[in-house]
């Protein structure tokens, strides 16, 4: 409406029109009619329109009058009409709340439809395929089956192909079933390859064997090498361990052999496999591992094993096999050079210390026969004396025989004979860094044969009668006069004064003050010089001080040796003569002869002593 009709609207009704006739045009052009209308006619107005009302309700209900059936007709059909619309509005609102569910029904039924189109178009195609799917659902036997034949090649290959597989298609189940499997298998694989590195390889197969391990990627390279170094390690350790370990010297023959051939046959495999060059580029900080150390570290372990074995194989003793022993040893250790694992300086103590123990063993058990033997030991019954046997010239320049008079007296027999028991086992294998030990084992025992003999003396010095001190004297001056300078020229013929001071580099007097491979006479006596003849005046030699066990680097590598025989000649040990800090040498000797009980005592005849060098 225009602003001029809306004032009017408000000045003639201030309360506002209702809200139906501001939509009504009439009202608009009724209000426009009443605003070109004069004073005159604006009075009359009222009027007329109650004139029209008038009008309008009489004809109204003339027509209501003459047209009543048709108004009863009407108003029966508008109410039939509102009671169909309200049937029909019902409808209408039941079908509203079940169109969703119908909706839903069709979207179902037509995703139903849609999958079982899907899975009918999927299964044509599955039976078009059925070669190809059969072969992938057959991934894992076929896996299996090579694995189980030694196809490791193709199951390899079967590998890569089922983890790019499933890489692209592991969403579907029936693919990450295959992909499990196949990683089962493979786990088997890898266990089948170790256990085929625990047994008796060549290199080409090693070569192949590690190869497979390197393609798995299951390992970094420094957890390869330990793989391989412990599976080969544990066949080592199971041909170790099937060695028969009653007999000392056969262990330890088959351990050094065993050893010897089989370590350096794993030694040149993992070298032909793994290098140990520097990397030309640099390797991350997470990844810088010296893998050359963990060789090297395996190799000391394994010899350091070898070592104990070796220490307590000669603990148990084994005989006179000691300077064969020795040259396995040795040969072992040269072979080890090659790879930069000569271990032959730490073999010398461990023999130096066994060949010790064994000589001071012998000498004690001669000490503690001779101890024995004097308790028993009478001066009435003595057996005459024997014919000395003589000895041509040409032969008593190199060779040297007990004593026949000690034959007089056997306990002095029996402990000479101990005594050169234990030099015969020695000669064998003398090295000089025992001669020091050898002789003050040798000069305790010497003392305390003299101490049992004062012991003798005393405890039966009443009940001796004049023919018995006087063989009780004889017995003295032989030990003093016979016997002890016996064992000095045994000493030296096993130990040669003039090859120690060469070693030493020192003179043949220094050797003497020192008391190196010399014997204080005259301490030793003491304890029975009272009861020796006036005519025995006992050298003093040397002096009571004792020299230190020399280094092994002052010791030349090839010193010559001349060992004694006994019955027959030694064999002759050749060993590896490189210089080395620690080489073993032996010193030369004479023959040293043996006293045997046969039918009484009797001397053994050497044989014509050989010379040897280690």
């Amino acid at each position: 409406m225009d602003v001029e009709i809306e004032n009017v609207i408000k000045i003639i009704f201030p309360d506002g029109i209702p809200d139906n006739w501001k939509e009504n045009p009439d009202v608009a052009l009724y209000i426009t009619k009443l605003g070109s209308f004069g004073v005159e006619q604006l009075s009359k107005e009222p009027d007329r329109l109650n004139e029209e009302k008038s009008s309008v309700l009489e004809q109204t209900q003339q027509l209501a009058f003459a047209n009543y059936k048709t108004f009863i007709q009407t108003a029966e059909c508008s109410r039939e009409i509102f009671k169909q619309f309200n049937n029909t509005e019902q409808n209408l609102e039941s079908l509203l709340k079940k169109l969703p569910e119908f909706s839903q029904r069709c979207q179902d039924f037509s995703k139903a439809s849609s999958d079982i189109n899907t899975h009918r178009r999927l299964n044509s195609l599955t039976l078009t395929r059925n070669a190809q799917l059969l072969e992938i659902l057959e991934l894992p036997q076929l896996m299996d089956t090579c694995i189980r034949n030694g196809n490791y090649e193709e199951a390899l290959e079967l590998a890569a192909y089922v983890r790019r597989l499933g890489k692209k298609h592991g969403q579907i189940q029936i693919i990450a079933s295959i992909v499990k499997d196949v990683e089962t298998a493979w786990l088997s694989m890898l266990h089948q390859l170790l256990a085929q590195l625990r047994t008796d390889l060549q290199l080409p197969r090693c070569l192949q064997v590690v190869g497979y391990l390197r393609r798995m990627e299951l390992f970094s390279e420094a957890e390869l090498r330990l793989k391989f170094l412990q599976a080969r390690d544990t066949w080592l350790q199971n041909l170790l361990s099937a060695i028969p370990k009653e007999d000392a010297n056969h262990h330890l023959s088959k351990t050094i052999e065993l050893s010897r051939i089989h370590l350096f046959s794993i030694v040149t495999q993992y070298r032909a496999i793994f290098s140990d060059d520097e990397p030309i580029l640099p390797l991350p900080k997470d990844q810088n591992i010296n893998e050359t150390a963990i060789f090297y570290s395996w190799i000391t372990e394994k010899v350091s094993q070898f070592l104990t074995t070796l220490e307590q194989d000669l603990n148990r003793g084994v005989g006179n096999s000691l300077d064969s022993v020795i040259g396995q040893c040795m040969y072992f250790g040269l072979s080890f050079s090659r790879v930069g694992a000569d271990f032959r300086g730490l073999i010398a103590p461990i023999f130096i210390g066994t060949i010790s123990q064994n000589f001071e063993h012998a000498v004690r058990k001669a000490s503690k026969k001779f101890d024995q033997e004097m308790e028993n030991f009478t001066l009435s019954k003595l057996p005459q004396p024997s014919l000395s046997r003589n000895v041509p010239p040409s032969q008593s320049s190199k060779q040297e025989h007990p004593p026949q008079c000690l034959l007089e007296f056997h306990p002095l027999a029996d402990y000479c004979n101990g005594i050169l028991t234990a030099f015969n086992e020695l000669r064998l294998c003398a090295p000089v860094a025992v001669a020091d030990n050898v002789t003050n084992q040798l000069r305790e025992s010497l003392s305390g044969v003299a101490r049992s003999t004062l012991g003798f003396y005393r405890q039966e010095q009443q009940a001796l009668t004049q023919a018995e001190k006087d063989n009780f004297t004889k017995f003295c001056a032989y030990f003093a006069e016979e016997l002890l300078p016996y064992v000095q020229k045994c000493l030296h013929a096993v130990f040669p004064p003039a090859v120690i001071a060469s070693h030493l580099g020192v003179g043949i007097q220094h050797l003497q003050k020192e008391g190196l491979t010399y014997f204080d006479q005259a301490a030793i006596l003491d304890p029975i010089n009272h009861l020796l003849p006036v005519k025995v005046e006992p050298p003093s030699i040397s002096s009571s001080h004792r020299i230190t066990l020399f280094k092994q680097d002052s010791i030349p590598p090839d010193s010559t040796a001349v060992k004694p025989n006994v019955d027959e000649p030694a064999q002759n040990v050749e060993l590896d003569t490189t210089p080395t800090s620690s080489s073993v040498c032996f010193s030369n000797t004479e023959d040293i002869n043996q006293f045997q009980e046969s039918s009484g005592n009797s001397v053994l005849q050497p044989e014509e002593p050989k010379p040897d060098h280690f």
